[in-house]
């Protein structure tokens, strides 16, 4: 995953005005669409769906194309499928819920690859817990998952963000560099980043990961729901050739996994150290049960919170109910009348009974 180097205001600015030229692609039967995906372990696939033709036999069978696009900034990329460019994009459920979601995008979960398991983490120079961040200055993509994991971790020792000396937004690009700096004292990144970190600098300490939090960082593959709904055969492309992968990763494929490795920046090894901090969803039915789990609900809840103490879900947000998030069984958290998140289970439990 990565960020901009925004200021809240400048991110606020920018969510405002993606709500005022946010355009759902046309909700009409089509046979062309685009997805965009950013370089995060988890979404390496999609990657390499594109490069082995993998994703063009699946769109082949059910005659469309799909052409798969990568970005260089996580960020950016959501920015453009906000704005209509692409019918979906790789992302994390909080972040869809903020920008596309929270402008006014009706956007459904369509598959749920893994969720965060130590890939993202707290990280300080030296000795010491998470509760030691007090009086500190902390680097972090101001805004991001990060942002989160820093305001979880702060809360099971009884601290805020208010106890901090000041956050201050450096863009992922930049991360390693700063941490290498005597005024920088602790970063909040993800990996492959955190990898970098720990393996260049001895005095790295990780204090609190998402490993802590399981099941609260999400990484997915969204699309636009008026979109999915004239199209189903788009859904059952994406998630027939996604299961594909699945599999081979599954079953420990090293030349596929060695693909992966490369187009990410690492080798054998570090890939799979990554996917060691990743609790992927190699299986359709585990995706399924963790769209269903009762817990997915109680985790949106609390990322909808966030958001909106951070006065960012939405344009002029009256509350952290303001959004609606619908779950499979039809239940619904926030404002039933908007609904503009949903988590959809249909595809990956077709890809789990056969029926792709």
């Amino acid at each position: 995953m990565t960020g901009l180097k925004l200021t809240s205001a400048v991110m606020g600015a920018a969510i405002a005005a993606a709500s005022l030229i946010a355009t759902p692609a046309t909700a009409q039967e089509k046979t062309d669409f685009r997805i965009a995906w950013s370089i995060y372990v988890g979404w390496m696939p999609w990657g390499y769906l594109s490069d082995s033709g993998i994703m063009d036999e699946w769109a082949e069978k059910y005659g469309i194309t799909v052409e798969i696009v990568q970005f260089n900034d996580y960020i950016e990329s959501i920015n453009q499928y906000t704005a209509g460019a692409f019918d979906g994009v790789s992302a994390t459920n909080m972040d869809t819920l903020s920008i596309p979601a929270g402008s006014g995008v009706d956007t459904t979960a369509l598959i749920i690859g893994d969720y965060s398991n130590g890939n993202d983490a707290v990280i300080v120079k030296g000795d010491g817990t998470i509760a030691d961040l007090a009086g500190k200055p902390v680097n972090l993509v101001e805004l991001s998952v990060s942002h989160y994991l820093l305001a979880r971790g702060l809360d099971t020792v009884g601290l805020t963000e208010m106890d901090l000396a000041r956050v201050i937004n450096t863009s992922d690009a930049d991360m390693i560099a700063a941490f290498s700096t005597a005024e920088v004292e602790a970063v909040v990144t993800w990996n492959p980043l955190v990898s970098e970190i720990t393996a260049t600098y001895p005095e790295a300490n990780i204090v609190f990961d998402s490993a802590q939090i399981p099941g609260e960082i999400l990484d997915l593959m969204v699309v636009n729901t008026e979109v999915l709904d004239a199209n189903p055969d788009f859904g059952r492309a994406l998630v027939g050739a996604w299961y594909d992968v699945m599999a081979m990763m599954a079953a420990g494929d090293e030349d596929v996994l060695s693909a992966l490795a490369e187009a990410s920046g690492t080798d054998l090894a570090g890939y799979k150290a990554q996917l060691d901090a990743t609790a992927m969803f190699y299986d359709p039915s585990d995706a399924v049960a963790q769209a269903l789990s009762p817990d997915l609900p109680v985790t949106m809840t609390n990322v909808a919170e966030f958001l909106f103490e951070k006065d960012i879900l939405g344009v002029a947000a009256p509350s952290a109910d303001f959004i609606g998030i619908e779950y499979p069984d039809g239940t619904v958290t926030g404002d039933p009348a908007n609904i503009r998140l949903r988590f959809n289970a249909t595809f990956m439990q077709m890809a789990a009974d056969g029926e792709l």
